[in-house]
């Protein structure tokens, strides 16, 4: 059985790899956080879009806990470390490549914000803008799209994108210089192998959850679907690098 400590040891060993990659993943997180706080709300309501086991949701809440944070994802695994480490977020299941995913998710009122942080990218070129136009469908005019992940420029600014991935890399040296800690497939790996998580692989499996299909990790296919989706405004609220958070304003 999986109990809230193992939960939250899963996840702050999955936060640490994470970190290997975004050596700069708590500050983007804080900008982001930051942006849902000056949106104009003291209790805004947020959807976590690709939540994970719910990294951000709980920073979420920990900063503003008058806020309302439904977290969205399709891994039965992440979503089961989530629902046992935090049992006060509310997390649904729902493929965001499927059109209706946004239905049922309990929304009383139009949405502030909807976050998220290195999962879109999962999203190929032709789903994004229907499911970027899904989110602008629940979003209050006005409410923002916060998307923070690797974006790469090459096919605009290659010279800068060099210099893009040198930063990002020099940072990680940096922050890590003693070694970098466990890597993305070994994490999923020791999940694997835990006896305690054998129904929630299983159910991965089944699902089919893993990550499938070509990536979207250009800046331009992102801004091109939040654009072709009706969005008002699109552009870099914070940057290192690479590593981005890309901000969409809804029609007001």
């Amino acid at each position: 059985m999986l109990t809230n400590d193992a939960a939250l040891e899963w996840i702050a060993r999955w936060d640490r790899q994470q970190e290997g990659y975004l050596p700069d993943r708590e500050e983007r997180f804080t900008a982001l956080i930051d942006a849902v706080e000056a949106s104009g709300r003291p209790d805004p309501l947020v959807v976590d879009l690709g939540c994970g086991p719910g990294s951000l949701s709980a920073r979420l809440l920990e900063r503003l806990p008058k806020a309302t944070v439904i977290a969205v994802d399709a891994d039965p695994l992440l979503l089961g470390l989530g629902r046992a480490a935090y049992p006060h977020l509310t997390f649904f299941s729902r493929d965001l490549r499927t059109p209706g995913w946004s239905e049922g998710l309990g929304l009383d009122r139009p949405v502030d914000a909807a976050v998220s942080t290195t999962a879109l990218h999962w999203i190929s070129s032709p789903e994004l803008t229907a499911m970027y136009a899904e989110v602008a469908s629940i979003l209050r005019p006005g409410g923002l799209l916060l998307n923070g992940d690797h974006f790469e420029s090459d096919d605009a600014t290659p010279s800068i994108a060099g210099l893009e991935r040198a930063v990002h890399d020099k940072q990680t040296a940096r922050a890590f210089a003693d070694g970098l800690p466990e890597g993305w497939r070994d994490w999923w790996d020791a999940v694997a192998a835990d006896p305690d998580l054998a129904e929630f692989n299983t159910a991965r499996t089944t699902a089919g959850a893993g990550h499938n299909g070509a990536e979207s990790h250009l800046l331009s296919m992102h801004a091109q679907a939040l654009t072709a989706a009706g969005f008002a405004e699109v552009g870099t609220l914070w940057q290192r690098g690479n590593n981005r958070l890309l901000c969409a304003v809804a029609n007001s």
